[in-house]
């Protein structure tokens, strides 16, 4: 821990068709995270336990022919927004029909490598405003903007121009973080990278290879660790996924480089250890992981909570991970579902109920696209 941060924290502190269902993974030995006070206890007997084994149920394809697809937003008529990484694009798909609509480009994007149009959220407010929350890589940083959906305008001029609400996230050819999402809080939660510049996670002047926490317009939001700052938690090579449970406990998932993926239970300030650890580590000033995989099994991106488990979609592992939950620590192995059968997996969503929308990554430039396209599914978990 920097000593800026040190300081700060300081002051702050005052089975099925699906898949094979096969186990692998790794669970930290007698570990378990070291909460800040006044959060909700792990382990307490009211949390629900689920099952140790799970299973996956493909009930359809819903859309497909997608490019690049890489954030996905349900619309509160049932439609779905999907953002294109290297298009720069958002589409509408009818979630009955799988009929695509194009709403248009959101202006400002340059996609190169591993950066472009990335996350998308919907506005805690869109039912009134109509706004569309998006994280992308710019000319000169990675940044996160606002813009009005106007579905009475003709298709492809039906997003508004946007509107800047944080800048400043470094960029790179690589580890651009990307995933946003809205808290049960109303607070924005942003997933950055390095940006392959490691000393950025552990740098408390960087945005970079941290998960932030800001204000719907982009400040740093009230109660946030370290003071001042949109800082919740450091350490972090890059942050793919953002996931709550019903006690509004969040869950990230990050890319290790050669040895250990990891899924974190986050604590406000906690210090997730890049570059100094990557997967569990004996040093008591790291958070460790809940779960941890070797990297060629996972590449975890996105990632979602139903009924006390964390599903997790894997890219280089081409496969969908199965987490059960006691509190904020893994009530068992992690099992594999879908192994190899859609390629790549980059985004999964709770959709209601047993149900997930995932999305799948094989034109992302690192897949072997199967009919040259990507695809939107609809499954039932448990």
């Amino acid at each position: 821990m920097t000593a800026v941060l040190a300081a700060a924290l300081l002051l702050a502190a005052g089975c099925s068709s699906g898949g094979d269902g096969s186990p692998g993974g790794r669970l930290p030995l007698g570990g378990g995270l070291t909460r800040s006070s006044g959060a909700t206890p792990s382990g307490r007997a009211a949390d629900p336990v689920p099952p140790a084994r799970g299973s996956v149920k493909v009930l359809r394809t819903v859309a497909e022919g997608l490019k690049t697809p890489w954030g996905l937003a349900p619309l509160p008529d049932g439609a779905l927004l999907v953002s294109s990484r290297d298009d720069g694009t958002i589409t509408r798909i009818d979630e009955e029909t799988g009929r695509k609509t194009e709403l248009g480009t959101v202006s400002g994007v340059s996609p190169a490598r591993e950066g472009g149009l990335l996350g998308i959220a919907l506005s805690p407010g869109y039912a009134s405003d109509h706004m569309i929350y998006a994280y992308f890589t710019s000319a000169s940083d990675n940044r996160i903007v606002r813009v009005l959906y106007d579905e009475r305008k003709p298709p492809g001029e039906q997003l508004g121009a946007p509107d800047t609400v944080f800048r400043g996230i470094p960029k790179g050819a690589v580890h651009n973080g990307g995933r946003i999402a809205f808290g049960p809080d109303g607070m924005l939660y942003a997933g950055t990278g390095e940006s392959g510049e490691r000393g950025l996670a552990q740098d408390s002047k960087s945005l970079g290879g941290k998960i932030l926490r800001l204000t719907p317009d982009g400040d740093p939001a009230p109660g946030n660790p370290f003071p001042g700052s949109p800082v919740y938690s450091y350490g972090h090579r890059n942050v793919q996924g953002l996931a709550w449970d019903g006690r509004q406990r969040l869950f990230a998932s990050e890319f290790g480089q050669d040895t250990w993926d990891e899924l974190n239970a986050i604590k406000p300030g906690g210090d997730y250890g890049w570059p100094a650890a990557e997967g569990r580590s004996s040093d008591a000033a790291f958070q460790n992981p809940l779960a941890q995989w070797h990297t060629d099994d996972a590449s975890p991106s996105g990632i979602a909570y139903v009924d006390g488990v964390i599903w997790t979609a894997g890219l280089k592992g081409r496969r969908l991970w199965r987490v059960p939950l006691r509190g904020t620590e893994a009530a068992a192995a992690p099992q594999a579902f879908l192994t190899g059968r859609y390629g790549r997996l980059r985004t999964v969503v709770a959709a209601g109920g047993d149900r997930l929308w995932l999305v799948t990554s094989n034109t992302d430039g690192r897949g072997r696209p199967a009919k040259g396209d990507d695809r939107v599914l609809e499954l039932q978990v448990r």
